[in-house]
C-alpha cells in the first residue's frame, strides 16, 4: 500500500464523531487538519487524534500541503460553498449528504472537479456495507426472479426530541426527504438503477416544534418546509417503489426496505446502517436470512472515503461518487418540485450503478 490518503476536516459537530471512529481504524487514509466555526470542537477533534492541526478558516485549510482531500462535515446550506473552494484549491473532496440542496450547483462541482482530474465523493457510505450489497447480489443473482417493485419508508416524529440544535433540519435544504432520502433513495438505485420520472405529494402539518433536549430544551421554532413526503419514484428498468419520508409519524411497524420480484420478496435492512439481516422470502416457502456475500466487512461513516482513497491507488471510479449523488439529489428535488405541482416530472439525470463490493 503506498502513502495514506491526506484529509483535512471541515465541520467538527456531532456526525464527525462517527466520522472519527472509522478514520482512527483505516490504513489508506489519515487525518491531518481540523477547522469549525466553533474553535472547542476542532480542540476536541486535535486532542483525541495525534498529530491534527487546528486550522482557523476552511480557506487556510484547503491549501494547506498536507492535505490531499477535504471532508466536508458543514451543514447542507454550505456543502457546496465548501467543495468549492476545496476543489479551487485542487484537492479532491468527500462531502457528507446531500451533495449540495441546489442541482445547477452540483453539476458545477462534477464540472469543475472533471475539468482538474480531480474526485468528488459523497455520502451515504451506508450502501457499501454487507446489507444493502448482499440485498444486491441477492438481486443480481436472480433471486428473487425479475425485479417488480421496491418499498421505502423512513418514519419518525422528528429530529427535534434528541438534537439540541434541530432547526436546520426544518429549514429549506432539510426536512426528511434531504435528510434521510439519500440512505434509501441510495440504496433503490444500488438495486434497481437510476430513476426516470416521480411523482410526489407532501404535507406540513405542524407551523412550529420545541426542542426536546440540550441546553435549549422547551424553545421553539419555526416549520419552513414540509415534513411528511411520499411518492413513487420510476426506475429505467420498469420497476416501481414507493417512497414514504416523514417526521411526523409517532411510530410505525413499517419494513425500512422491500424487493418484490416474480418469483420472491426480500426484506433490506436499514440503509442507515452498514449491516443488518437480509432476508428473503419464496412463493410457498417463509422468510430465510440470505449468508452475508458482499459489502465493506465492519464499514463505518468515512468508509466511502477509504474506497475514493483506494480508487486513487488503483486508478478506477469510486462508488460512494459525486455522480451518483447529483442523481439523487434530482431524484429528490424533482420529487418536491412533483409534489407542488401535483403532476408526474421527469428526471433530468442519470448515473451508472456503481461496481458491487465483493465479499
Amino acid at each position: 500500500m503506498g502513502e495514506p490518503l491526506r484529509i483535512g476536516m471541515v465541520g467538527a459537530g456531532k456526525i464527525s464523531g462517527a466520522y472519527l471512529d472509522t478514520l482512527e481504524r483505516l490504513e489508506n487514509v489519515t487525518l491531518t487538519a481540523v477547522t469549525d466555526l466553533n474553535a472547542e470542537r476542532a480542540a476536541a477533534v486535535a486532542e483525541r487524534v495525534p498529530g491534527v492541526t487546528v486550522v482557523d478558516s476552511v480557506a487556510d485549510l484547503v491549501v494547506r500541503d498536507d492535505v490531499d482531500a477535504v471532508l466536508n462535515l458543514t451543514i447542507p446550506a454550505v456543502h457546496a460553498e465548501v467543495a468549492r473552494a476545496a476543489l479551487a484549491a485542487g484537492k479532491h473532496v468527500y462531502g457528507e449528504k446531500p451533495l449540495t440542496t441546489d442541482l445547477a450547483e452540483a453539476g458545477e462541482l462534477l464540472a469543475t472537479a472533471g475539468a482538474a482530474g480531480l474526485r468528488v465523493g459523497c455520502a451515504p457510505d451506508t450502501v457499501l456495507g454487507t446489507g444493502v450489497q448482499t440485498a444486491r447480489k441477492a438481486v443480481d443473482d436472480g433471486l428473487i426472479g425479475t425485479p417488480v417493485a421496491a418499498m421505502a419508508f423512513m418514519t419518525t416524529p422528528g429530529h427535534e426530541a434528541w438534537h439540541p440544535d434541530p432547526e436546520f433540519y426544518y429549514r429549506p435544504g432539510g426536512g426528511p426527504l434531504l435528510d434521510m432520502g439519500p440512505y434509501y433513495v441510495s440504496a433503490l438505485v444500488q438495486l434497481l438503477g437510476p430513476v426516470v420520472k416521480v411523482t410526489g405529494a407532501s404535507s406540513r402539518p405542524r407551523a412550529e416544534r420545541q426542542i426536546g433536549s440540550g441546553p435549549r430544551a422547551g424553545e421553539r421554532f419555526a416549520v419552513e418546509i414540509d415534513t411528511h413526503v411520499t411518492g413513487v419514484l420510476h426506475h429505467a428498468g420498469g420497476q416501481l417503489s414507493t417512497l414514504v419520508m416523514s417526521f411526523d409519524i409517532a411510530k410505525a411497524r413499517l419494513p425500512r426496505i422491500e424487493v418484490h420480484g416474480t418469483d420472491a420478496s426480500l426484506s433490506v435492512p436499514d440503509p442507515n446502517n452498514f449491516d443488518g439481516a437480509v432476508e428473503l422470502f419464496r412463493t410457498g416457502g417463509d422468510w430465510e436470512t440470505l449468508p452475508v456475500s458482499a459489502g465493506y466487512a465492519g464499514g463505518g461513516r468515512g468508509t466511502g472515503l477509504a474506497d475514493l482513497a483506494d480508487a486513487l491507488a488503483e486508478g478506477r471510479p469510486h462508488r460512494a461518487s459525486g455522480e451518483v449523488a447529483r442523481h439523487v439529489l434530482d431524484v429528490m428535488l424533482t420529487l418536491l418540485d412533483s409534489a407542488k405541482e401535483g403532476r408526474t416530472l421527469d428526471i433530468g439525470s442519470t448515473c451508472a450503478r456503481p461496481e458491487p463490493v465483493t465479499w
